[in-house]
């Protein structure tokens, strides 16, 4: 049995072991006079040279935690870090609407309607306004209703060329003509002259570059950049060409339809993103904003990606290569190989994986506890692979919900009334964050 030595204060204790159990103890007295002794103990190593390490104290069995508040804190700091990531850009957004919307008067003046909206709200009368606002907003609504699920279609039978070539057509719109109108509405409100050749040199540059962050690749931040300026674009567009009272009426029934289509089991938008974590892939990120790296890689994917083999974590019924001439009586290769590569080849990844990354930890252990110098400069020279978790779970929003947000409180900022502004802006961060 060892020996141990109990102070009323840590690190005073000697035992005749090589790990001696040292206890730290708190004295407490009742109100009854009575005293009662906490002991807790801890353990002390000791290196070669007879040197004591710190003492690393045991956790009482009250300090340990299970793994499901483990599991609840990380949420919550990971969920708060990235609730701060999404209140920037959303505000950013919307400052950026009400700032163009206060300063430059082209997008208050009505002089033109969309497609979509063919009541105008010319009549004086009242009830005639609010019967032209809720046919605008109903023919504007299931105009979005039809769009919605024909992408839906195209992203279920797996067209992605259509989708891409879809939204390549419209960031070229937004990033090249509502963006030369935008600079060009700014610049004569600040009477700024600027020749057609730098304006040229410079919408080109900026388009080029949008383009390749927005569907290629590019830095997060520049990417994020591109989509929140789009996004208030089309809140500028949006509250310059709808009529007055059909903006709040098609806000109203775009919330309504965002609820349906989300939460609803056959919502489209829910329809979309369960398809996506079923394939593990990517939603294009033209439509989302992210707080973290997401290119679009779907968007090299075609009908033969089935091919490509799978974990088995996501069996699926692969199709088998085609045999080529001469090979009609080689029954021998199992039917299941993709690729190349036996399904006992890809069921026993994770187990060969797994098994590296205990030998390569236990490696870094043995390496830092001989030579810390030369262990410092492996890991400099091999990093170890970064956490994809991180990036996988990252906040996304989508654009709709800027440009709504924008929107409205672009709007409620047409009128000059800074209160209804911010009550707006307030309104806006608390219900959504």
């Amino acid at each position: 049995m060892n020996s141990s030595i109990l102070n009323s204060s840590p690190g005073h204790s000697i035992s005749n072991t090589s790990e001696p159990t040292i206890v730290n103890t708190n004295v407490i007295v009742n109100e009854d006079g009575t005293t009662r002794v906490l002991q807790r103990p801890s353990r002390r190593s000791t290196t070669a040279g007879g040197e004591s390490n710190r003492s690393t104290e045991v956790p009482l069995p009250s300090q340990v935690r299970t793994p499901i508040e483990e599991e609840e804190e990380f949420e919550l700091k990971y969920g708060a870090k990235h609730v701060i990531k999404l209140f920037a850009p959303v505000s950013l957004c919307m400052l950026v609407v009400v700032a163009t919307i206060s300063s430059v008067t082209y997008y208050t003046r009505k002089d033109g309607y969309l497609l979509y909206t063919p009541f105008h709200e010319d009549s004086p009368d009242t009830g005639t306004k609010v019967w032209n606002a809720v046919a605008n907003s109903l023919i504007l609504i299931c105009v979005i209703i039809v769009m919605t699920i024909f992408l839906i279609i195209l992203y279920k039978k797996k067209f992605y060329k259509v989708i891409h070539g879809w939204l390549i057509l419209s960031s070229l719109m937004l990033l090249f003509l509502f963006s030369y109108l935008y600079l060009k509405e700014v610049l004569e409100a600040y009477n700024v002259p600027l020749d057609y050749i730098t304006v040229a040199i410079v919408m080109w540059n900026f388009g080029v570059v949008g383009m390749i962050s927005i569907h290629w690749q590019g830095p997060l931040i520049l990417q994020q950049a591109y989509l929140i300026f789009i996004s208030a674009l089309m809140a500028l567009v949006f509250i310059k060409y709808l009529p007055e009272w059909t903006t709040w009426f098609v806000l109203a029934v775009i919330s309504i339809w965002d609820l349906v289509a989300v939460l609803t089991p056959r919502g489209p938008l829910r329809i979309l993103v369960e398809t996506a974590q079923e394939r593990n892939e990517q939603i294009f990120p033209a439509l989302i904003y992210s707080s973290t790296v997401m290119y679009g890689v779907v968007g090299t994917m075609t009908a033969s990606d089935d091919e490509i083999p799978k974990k088995p974590k996501r069996k699926r019924n692969a199709p088998t290569r085609p045999m080529a001439q001469g090979e009609g009586g080689q029954n021998d290769r199992d039917s299941s190989d993709v690729g190349g590569f036996t399904s006992e080849w890809r069921e026993g990844i994770d187990t060969r994986a797994e098994a590296r990354t205990r030998s390569n930890q236990e490696q870094s252990r043995t390496t830092s506890s001989t030579n810390p110098t030369s262990a410092r400069r492996v890991e400099e020279l091999h990093p170890a692979p970064q956490q994809t978790d991180e990036e996988e779970r990252g906040v996304k929003l989508g654009l709709g919900d800027f440009i709504f947000y924008s929107v409205l409180v672009g709007k409620a900022s047409s009128y000059g009334d800074w209160n209804t502004t911010l009550a707006c802006f307030v309104a806006i961060l608390i219900v959504s964050f």
